[in-house]
């Protein structure tokens, strides 16, 4: 299933993400009907966790500010003018080959909202992140998101690391450029990674080769705002 829906809607490589899959759950096991009455507890309830304690207090809020912030001396990325840091699902779809086949597969699969950042450090290089966050409330969708962007990746010609701290999260640094006439080479990296229910995205591109640890810093700091 994951593999035949990304091979559907095909994947456009920096302005896109990856797909979805269903995942079965067991069944619920309910208690039998009759059962002993409980004492109620006595004394005041517990204080609510605080979001260092509790990551869904932090990722129920403004999921923007789970964003990484832009560093000192970049510029505002172009492309977010009129975005305000969220994309609708209408606005996330048309990122993919075939935004039809894309928008049903999101509604499908439990889309619920999705926060973007991006800045440009001079004329090096620029910067993409996206924080896709799903309901999850009859599938788990956030790491199949993650393993169908890898299964596009495993035909790249380019090198990967495990980023830490993550169960599936890897990060990608493409050897060879993509090349047009009239155009400097275009290099690219890229990581994928996800928690609970919001998967992670980061697109790198400029016009030298990338090293490991400067697409790596940026996925391991981004998920520790997670």
């Amino acid at each position: 299933m994951l593999i035949a829906v990304a091979a559907v809607l095909g994947v456009v490589a920096g302005t896109c993400a990856g797909y979805l899959v269903q995942a079965d759950r067991e069944p619920t096991k309910l208690p039998p009907l009759s059962q002993p009455t409980l004492t109620q507890a006595k004394g005041e309830a517990p204080e609510p966790l605080s979001a260092a304690q509790d990551r869904r207090v932090r990722t129920e809020g403004d999921l923007r500010k789970l964003l990484l912030k832009k560093p000192a001396g970049a510029k505002n990325a172009e492309w977010l003018e009129g975005l305000d840091g969220w994309m609708d699902m209408a606005a996330y779809a048309d990122t993919y080959e075939e935004p039809e086949g894309a928008f049903g597969e999101l509604a499908d699969n439990e889309f619920r909202r999705a926060a973007v950042t991006g800045w440009a450090v001079g004329n090096s290089y620029s910067v993409e992140i996206r924080l896709i966050q799903y309901r999850q409330e009859e599938t788990v969708v956030a790491a199949d998101a993650v393993a169908a962007e890898q299964y596009w990746l495993e035909s790249e010609d380019s090198r990967s690391w495990p980023i830490p701290g993550t169960g599936d999260g890897l990060a990608y640094v493409h050897k060879e450029p993509t090349t047009e006439p009239g155009y400097l080479p275009l290099y690219s990296a890229e990581a994928h990674a996800s928690r609970g229910d919001i998967a992670m995205q980061i697109w790198l591109y400029g016009t030298k080769p990338f090293k490991k640890k400067t697409v790596m810093d940026l996925a391991e700091r981004q998920m520790e705002r997670l």
